[in-house]
């Protein structure tokens, strides 16, 4: 068995990621290329974004610090520490509106 603490991880996270030029930062916490789950620790410095991409597979992002947008097409969700948001299929991107991390989980699908 193998336990990480996602807090330490997200402070870890949020650190590097205001650090950063791109003002974000990530670790996977489980998986990885050769796995289907992914869960992956991402934070972003308070007005940074991912850009509009794919879906890889079934996803959810769940807030663990700070507020966050996720949008996809003309719809747009707001995430605040403790939400759990449902990734649509299909085009979507992900903002900051203050420092903040996340617990992305996906399971990737043969597409």
């Amino acid at each position: 068995m193998q336990k990480i603490s996602i807090e330490a991880l997200a402070r870890q996270q949020i650190a590097a990621a205001v650090a950063a030029p791109s003002g974000r930062a990530a670790d996977t916490a489980f998986g990885g290329h050769e796995k289907k789950l992914r869960q992956t620790v991402m934070a972003f410095r308070a007005g940074t974004q991912l850009s509009e991409h794919q879906n890889p597979g079934e996803a959810t992002v769940l807030v663990l610090k700070g507020t966050v947008w996720l949008k996809a097409g003309t719809e747009a969700w707001q995430g605040k520490a403790g939400d759990l948001l449902i990734v649509p299929n299909g085009l979507h991107s992900l903002k900051a509106d203050e420092d903040s991390a996340v617990l992305f989980t996906v399971v990737k699908t043969d597409r």
